[in-house]
Parts: C-alpha cells; structure tokens; sequence
C-alpha cells in the first residue's frame, strides 16, 4: 500500500485484509481478484466461496495511526482532513470475514479520530446487523463515510434505500463500473436521517470500467447522473471514462463500439480516455467534518 493513493478520490489506501467473493454484475471484471491471482501464483487463492481471507501486517495496520499524528500537517497544507478508503482489496462487510478483524478495524477507526474512513461496501445491508456485538460499536463512528457500490437500477432500488436507513457522517454512492442509466433520485423507501443533515445522499462518484474486457459507458448515463445531482444539490465526481472514452470528448483511431441509439464510444485506455465530461472536470466532494 502506497503512502498516498492514486484513487481521485481519496488519500490513502487502507486494506486490512484481502480476499472477497462476487455478489453482482459490477464484480465481473474484479480488479482485485486478479490482482490476488498475480501475487497467488495463478491462483486467486483469497477469492470466491470458502476461500480464507488474508489479514495483513500489524506494520500496515500501523499507518493509520502515523497518518493520524500528521493530520495538523496535511491540514495545514490541504485545509482538509485526511480521507482513507478501506478495504479496497475487500468488503469490510463480508460474510467471510472473522467478526474479531472486523472489531479490530472499528477500534483502529475510532483510535484516529483526525481521519475520515470511507467505507465503501457491496453488502450495504450487512452494514446495521454487523455493528452490533463482541467488541463493535453499536454505530458507525463519526469520522466514518459510508459508501455503497451501485451500477445499475435494480442494485439502485434494492440497496440506496438500506444506505439512506443507516445514520452516518456522509452517505455516498460509487457507481463505477456504470453498467446502464440509473435514476438515483427519486427512490422510495424508508429513510432515517440523522439530524442536521441537509440531504439523505451526500455524493456520487460515477465512473466507467478500466482494464481488460471493460464494458462500455454511455456518455449519456453519466450525463443523467450529473444533471441528477446538480438538480438535488448533491456534489458529484467524475472519476474517469475508463477504457472507452467519448468519441466527442477526445479525438483519434481506435477501436469503436456503438450504443442502439447511435451513440459512438472510442477504446483508448483510462490514462487517454480522461475525466473530462463535456469537457469539464467534475471533483465534487462533500463537505465532512472541519
């Protein structure tokens, strides 16, 4: 894990553990098993039903606590707190995972109160029973942003309104890979919004798919998503076309795959594909804690 992350939308990296299994349609093309494969031998040996989950070292479970004594200078640079993601090589929620590692990770959490944690999750709905138990805190902790995986609208109408039911400092969605247009805004549901909150979603980061076999992004769906935010008032993050980009976003050959309304995009690979979304970098965030 690197000091700082290349993840646009966070600071540093933070896995606890390593290992996961496939729930959904967005975990086809998992960056992270085949990442396990490459240091495994060939083998994701950390992935799918039954595989162990790998707890890493107590020396990386030690950065959290350096990068919590630096806050004072990160924020006098940044005149932000500090953002860690957690468990991008894992699901702080999964089934799988030893309730201990998990109570560990919260006590970790609430040891660096200069940190905001974002927890981003494709089992929002294990989030209420799992935090409750053997050395958990009842509650997510004040410095937790809690995040849910959506990329397409059945995952939108089943899981948006269990995150909207579960009080947190932010509540935000990663819609990466975006797999169809999704209406966020307009979910119904049972929601229980902490006081002083001005809205039940707090952000939305939207992204294409990278890597090999990425499936393609409809310009228009993350138009939709954009204009959907700007309409609630919801910060919004562009965070990048991934391998298909618009053909009318970045000029030059490559292979071209073509939507049934016509719409044309482009493969060009995620560092030439970019952020620009009708030629505007999108780097909404919420406002968090001072």
């Amino acid at each position: 894990m690197s000091e700082y992350s290349k993840i646009e939308w966070t600071d540093h990296t933070f896995n606890p553990w390593e290992g996961c299994q496939k729930v959904g349609p967005g975990c086809d093309h998992c960056y992270a098993e085949t990442r396990n494969a490459r240091f495994g031998g060939g083998t994701p040996v950390n992935w799918g039903p039954g595989a162990p989950r790998r707890r890493t070292s107590p020396a990386n479970w030690r950065k959290p606590l350096a990068w919590n004594r630096d806050a004072g200078v990160f924020y006098a640079q940044h005149r932000r707190r500090q953002r860690v993601f957690c468990a991008s090589l894992a699901d702080v929620f999964d089934n799988a995972v030893d309730p201990a590692w998990r109570a560990d990770l919260f006590d970790l959490i609430m040891a660096t109160p200069n940190l905001d944690w974002l927890l981003l999750t494709k089992r929002i709905g294990n989030v209420a029973s799992m935090l409750v138990g053997p050395g958990m805190p009842g509650r997510l902790p004040s410095n937790v942003w809690l995040g849910a995986t959506i990329v397409n609208q059945a995952e939108a109408d089943r899981d948006i309104p269990k995150l909207l039911a579960t009080p947190a400092a932010v509540r935000f969605l990663s819609m990466e890979p975006l797999l169809e247009e999704v209406t966020v805004f307009s979910v119904d549901g049972p929601i229980d919004v902490p006081d002083g909150d001005a809205s039940p979603l707090h952000w939305v980061i939207v992204g294409g798919e990278s890597g090999p076999g990425a499936r393609p992004m409809h310009p228009d769906w993350a138009r939709s998503l954009r204009d959907q935010c700007a309409a609630a008032g919801v910060p919004f993050l562009f965070k990048q076309w991934g391998e298909w980009g618009s053909v009318s976003e970045v000029p030059g050959p490559g292979e071209h795959f073509h939507f049934r309304d016509g719409a044309t995009v482009r493969r060009l690979g995620k560092k030439t594909a970019g952020r620009l979304l009708d030629g505007v970098r999108h780097d909404g965030f919420p406002m968090g804690r001072p």
